[in-house]
């Protein structure tokens, strides 16, 4: 198992972040106002963060140059970035996603 499989299965909602980007500060709030206890990778601070981020990057379909973090898992899966979370959120789709990981109790 690699070892962002690995991570994104240990708890109901787990964020991949850098710890000077804004987007990832905005979908991490958003999670922490919904009530969600996400872990959270700081790439940038974890050793193999490098690693770990060009696996993001190839599981989000982004070529070079493209963000891999904010990137958000749940349930284990791979939901997608700021533009994805943001757009479930609106749609009122996120929250039910939450509910059915086991995330929020709601």
């Amino acid at each position: 198992m690699d070892l962002v499989a690995k991570l994104a299965s240990e708890r109901a909602v787990v964020v991949f972040t850098a710890s000077e980007c804004g987007m990832c500060h905005a979908v991490t709030s958003l999670l922490c106002n919904l009530g969600v206890n996400a872990a959270v990778h700081e790439l940038d601070r974890d050793p193999r963060g490098r690693e770990m981020e060009r696996e993001l990057a190839r599981r989000l379909g982004g070529g070079r140059g493209a963000p891999s973090v904010p990137a958000v898992f749940v349930g284990g899966n791979l939901v997608g970035g700021t533009n994805k979370v943001m757009a479930l959120h609106l749609a009122g789709e996120l929250v039910p996603m939450l509910k059915s990981a086991g995330a929020l109790w709601l």
